[in-house]
Formats: C-alpha cells, structure tokens, sequence
C-alpha cells in the first residue's frame, strides 16, 4: 500500500491549501485550484492500494477550517467511487 502524507501545518490562504494538494498528489499544471479540480484529478486517481494521511487542519486558520467540511465531502465522494483510496486525518 503506498501513502500520501498531506500536512497543512503553516498553510494560511486558500491558493496555499490547493498548492500543498497539488504537490502532494503531484497533480498536472491545470489544476484549477478549487473543489470540482480536486474532484476531477482524484477520481480514478489510482488502481493501487492508497492511504492518505492529513496533517495540520486542526491549525488552519478560521476561514479555512470552514472550508474543510466541503473538502472532506470530496475525499468521501473519492472514496466512494474509488475505494482503494482512504483518506485519514491525523491532526
């Protein structure tokens, strides 16, 4: 099984979250920085074994926090259609 560790430790502005998702995925140049982009490049993201552990939400700031349930939507709905993918929050 291979793992992804994302950490959103430091992270202060939206363009900030999508770029540390971005490099971690190592998703392509056009990834458009929002939720339908994330949805898009994670869908069929892999055929493998995939564990995703994040890192940091608990020290976002506000405005982000309250960006992390819509977030969260879309790595259930990730999992949902392709469930060798897990995501787990670590802190």
């Amino acid at each position: 099984m291979k793992k992804i560790i994302i950490d959103f430790n430091g992270c202060r502005t939206y363009h900030k979250f999508h770029q540390i998702l971005k490099e971690s995925f190592d998703f392509p140049n056009y990834y458009g920085e929002n939720l339908d982009a994330l949805w898009d490049c994670l869908d069929n993201y892999c055929d493998f074994d995939l564990i995703v552990e994040i890192k940091g939400f608990n020290s976002l700031p506000k405005e982000l926090k309250q960006y992390i349930p819509k977030v969260m939507n879309v790595f259930d709905d990730v999992t949902e259609s392709t469930p060798n993918i897990k995501f787990v929050i670590i802190s």
